[in-house]
């Protein structure tokens, strides 16, 4: 489970005394097993809160525990170990290119091994079969020695998956993973996340833009709106009153029409 209290997040600069904080006293407990998306507009923190949590960004003032285990206020070991059992998944990848994607998928497990190991890209037997398995699982089985810039964009994402579940995680931190993609990768995406959520009991928080997408994968729906929760619920309390309350007057009948799912392949 993850438990996050107060999460107040500042960043400094010349006006920052006068400025409004990206994060405002945020409170959410994300329990195991649970998939939840954040929405909002741009600006609003939620990509700020993703990096908090895994202390990408350091917040100003806050509790984030994972499991039972501080996050928060913790020295480099303890934050080490803290951030093996979270995945982190980009929007823009984050692949090194000229590596292969094995080589890529097994760089999830740079926590684990020693740094000699890590340089020469000397892993365990068992995290090489288990990254076969992985790839094997997104439906990149013969892929593994092709280059990351040789993959397509919804491909790459596969990759991105694989290296954070190799992690063995407890949450997964998702940050944009359609923004690059069309329409059809982007439902396949969110539907392998929803399945290899489901299959390992992970928690995970989708940072997602589109909202009919959020609507139709994901159970729970946060909006943020300036750094403060807005709405917490699910996605068929969605009204065209809750999403004004999080992004501004609009139309949004056409938005929150029901999607369906045609688990096209």
């Amino acid at each position: 489970m993850l438990s996050i209290a107060g999460l107040t997040k500042r960043y400094s600069g010349k006006h920052a005394a006068q400025s409004e904080p990206a994060l405002s006293g945020v409170d959410l407990i994300v329990p195991k097993g649970q998939l939840m998306a954040l929405i909002g507009p741009s600006g609003a923190g939620k990509s700020t809160l993703i990096r908090c949590v895994n202390r990408l960004v350091e917040p100003t003032m806050g509790r984030i525990v994972l499991d039972g285990q501080e996050v928060t206020g913790t020295g480099r070991t303890v934050l080490r170990h803290a951030r093996r059992r979270m995945g982190m998944i980009f929007q823009e990848y984050a692949l090194i290119e000229r590596l292969t994607v094995m080589e890529n998928v097994l760089s999830g497990r740079l926590g684990y091994v020693g740094f000699f190991a890590s340089w020469s890209r000397r892993f365990p037997r068992a995290d090489i079969a288990e990254a076969f398995r992985l790839l094997d699982r997104v439906g990149l089985k013969g892929m593994e020695d092709k280059r990351a810039d040789e993959l397509s964009g919804g491909q790459r994402q596969r990759v991105g998956i694989c290296r954070a579940l190799i992690q063995n995680p407890a949450l997964l931190l998702v940050d944009e993973p359609t923004a690059s993609l069309d329409p059809k990768t982007s439902r396949q995406i969110m539907r392998l996340l929803v399945e290899l959520c489901a299959e390992r009991d992970l928690a995970a928080i989708v940072n997602i833009h589109d909202v009919a997408l959020a609507q139709m994968f994901v159970p729970r729906i946060v909006g943020l709106r300036a750094g403060r929760v807005v709405f917490d619920g699910p996605p068929d309390a969605l009204t065209p009153e809750t999403l004004t309350s999080i992004y501004g007057e609009e139309d949004w009948s056409a938005t929150i029409r029901p999607v369906e799912d045609d688990a096209d392949e």
